[in-house]
């Protein structure tokens, strides 16, 4: 990465804040970031103050640590030798630059200077994941356009092999962990969307919900319907999974549609949701049947039931 910036403090400091950023991102959690952003602050603040044009920066991260050099048009100057006194107005901050990296070196020019300092941190270590060689499902063939898959049909196969590889080498629990995680968040999004496009505010009927539910699954490509709703449950019906038979290969994904309802559920009526998947195409059955309860449910079927509680922020009453 490169930067050219004038000779301004306030210009030199935005670079110090990008620079520990990125040092942030990619550095090991044992490295020194704090020292590599103390020393390239001090690097750079001497290059600003040392010369009264524009500076050059660098940023090099090809090496085991990365290297930051500074170019300035500055008169020309060397490193201190020995410890500097604390009353000298110069050379303290290389010398802090220096303790604080692996390596510093100042090189004169013609016109300028060139300080390079290799900064003490290191990059995360990533394993190495020799994943097996398998023939996968999705995407199917049919779905290729001129030879590449386009957009949703990529996106479906990754979200199902995802959820398979998960539920295969984690089991099934862990996967419905990750997913409901997920649908959670999804749908409170989709939640606010609606509420958005129809300025519903405060708490929803059973009827909205239902409404709702029907609605943002039909936008996915689902077949919902209304079996019933009163005051009690909610009852849908589905005859089409938005993931079409894929779903069948990682059974765990229904646990999206759960946690999507409930979360819903929970938020527009301010109360605790179970949610009983009680049929699923993903298993087996012709159909889905899901039944929303909005009290408490029998207790033959509480084993088996998903709860959701109310969690509402100010923004899902607007």
């Amino acid at each position: 990465m490169d930067w050219y910036l004038p000779a301004d403090t306030a210009a030199a400091s935005e670079l110090r804040h990008e620079v520990r950023a990125y040092l942030d991102r990619h550095s090991s959690p044992e490295s020194d970031v704090d020292g590599a952003e103390l020393a390239f602050s001090e690097l750079i603040t001497n290059a600003i103050e040392h010369s009264s044009n524009s500076v050059w920066v660098s940023l090099d991260w090809m090496s085991v640590n990365p290297v930051v050099t500074i170019h300035d048009l500055g008169p020309n100057f060397e490193l201190p030798s020995g410890e500097v006194p604390v009353e000298s107005p110069r050379g303290r901050g290389l010398m802090i630059a220096s303790h604080l990296s692996l390596e510093l070196a100042v090189a004169a020019r013609e016109i300028g200077n060139r300080v390079s300092a290799v900064l003490n941190v290191q990059r995360s270590a990533s394993e190495d994941i020799d994943a097996p060689v398998g023939r996968a499902r999705l995407p199917l063939a049919v779905e290729a356009v001129d030879g590449y898959f386009p957009r949703e049909p990529f996106l479906r196969a990754l979200v199902v092999e995802l959820a398979e590889s998960v539920d295969r080498s984690q089991g099934p629990a862990v996967a419905e962990a990750a997913i409901a995680e997920v649908g959670a968040k999804v749908g409170h999004q989709m939640e606010q969307a609606y509420r958005a496009d129809t300025g519903v505010t405060g708490d929803l009927t059973p009827e909205q919900v239902a409404g709702l539910y029907v609605g943002l699954k039909s936008a996915i490509g689902g077949d919902f319907y209304i079996v019933s709703v009163d005051d009690d449950k909610i009852v849908l019906g589905n005859r089409r999974c938005p993931f079409g038979d894929a779903v069948k290969q990682a059974p765990s994904l229904c646990r999206m549609t759960s946690s999507v309802f409930g979360g819903i559920g929970a938020r527009s009526t301010d109360s605790e949701i179970a949610v009983h998947l009680e049929e699923r195409i993903a298993v087996g059955d012709q159909e889905c049947r899901v039944v929303i309860w909005l009290r408490e449910p029998p207790p033959e079927i509480a084993p088996v039931v998903h709860r959701y509680r109310a969690r509402r922020t100010l923004a899902d009453s607007m």
